[in-house]
């Protein structure tokens, strides 16, 4: 995939690990460390106000890495009804963005556990006869 059509591309300048993959997957980027999915870029005109940098993550890291991101906040179309996701995003029109995502790839680099999830295995379709 070509970098210039993936949103928010400086990440690449960022991410030091060779072998992150990347992947377009429901019409987002997603990038992979081995099998562990830890970052999307979002930058579509459906939801957006989704369109931003998204961190899997889970609901016991949220305190810890808001601390780390004050901007951070719930990516709101997978929220509960709480408003709580467990996809985080760093907001795209906030002045610190581009600091906090070149932040978050630093975090990536060294491995941070707060960050990434391994995504649940597709299920296979069964052949009909």
């Amino acid at each position: 995939m070509n970098q210039k059509n993936i949103p928010f591309n400086f990440v690449f300048d960022y991410l030091t690990p060779s072998d992150i993959k990347v992947r377009q997957r429901f019409g987002v980027i997603a990038l992979y460390v081995d099998i562990k999915i830890v970052l999307i870029l979002r930058q579509r005109k459906d939801h957006p106000e989704t369109n931003r940098a998204w961190i899997p993550t889970s609901a016991e890291h949220h305190e810890s890495l808001k601390k780390d991101f004050p901007s951070l906040r719930s990516v709101s179309i997978f929220a509960d009804e709480s408003g709580i996701s467990t996809w985080q995003m760093l907001p795209a029109e906030r002045d610190d963005f581009g600091s906090s995502v070149i932040k978050l790839c630093e975090f990536i680099n060294h491995g941070d556990p707060r960050i990434g999830r391994i995504p649940k295995p597709r299920k296979s379709k069964k052949k009909t006869k």
